[in-house]
């Protein structure tokens, strides 16, 4: 499938034909609409964590100079937290193969996990706790883990104190 990707320059518009990987136009609208960040199940669980007293960084690089993003940061107990998506990161549970287009698909999916494998060993070797929680995990437990590995990590004089809600 071809497509049309517009450049701008100074000026001018130029149209130049990209190959797409896409198997069709339905195809590429809907893989398109896929978010990078911001998934009900990612506000899912932020809302969970942040119920819990603890507050964190959103989608953010752990280390500068790690090309990795994280879902959520706690920089100060170095956790980092990544939402993997059963069809993205190949859950065991959940995956299934795709029918169309399946050799890229294939590549895609151990090319995701040869990456989710690199990042978890480079931030570790930085001195990071990575938690890695599918999207089909109890919200309410997967955010008890989270809340467990960053208040083991601060220590007891860094405890979170329990946030009040409610007018007074």
């Amino acid at each position: 499938m071809i497509s049309t990707v517009s450049t701008h320059h100074v000026g001018t518009t130029m149209n130049r034909a990209k190959q797409s990987w896409a198997s069709s136009e339905a195809t590429r609208a809907s893989m398109r609409a896929n978010k990078g960040r911001d998934t009900k199940p990612e506000l899912a669980l932020r809302r969970a964590v942040y119920a819990l007293g603890l507050r964190y960084r959103v989608s953010r690089r752990p280390v500068k100079s790690i090309r990795r993003t994280a879902d959520l940061v706690f920089m100060g107990a170095k956790v980092a937290v990544f939402l993997d998506g059963c069809f993205w990161h190949g859950c065991p549970t959940h995956h299934t193969a795709a029918a169309t287009n399946a050799d890229y698909w294939q590549r895609k999916l151990q090319t995701n996990r040869a990456r989710d494998a690199e990042t978890n060993r480079l931030l570790e070797a930085e001195g990071w706790q990575v938690i890695r929680i599918w999207e089909h995990e109890d919200t309410d437990e997967a955010a008890t883990r989270v809340a467990a590995a960053v208040r083991t990590r601060r220590g007891p004089s860094r405890q979170a104190a329990p946030q009040e809600t409610g007018p007074k």
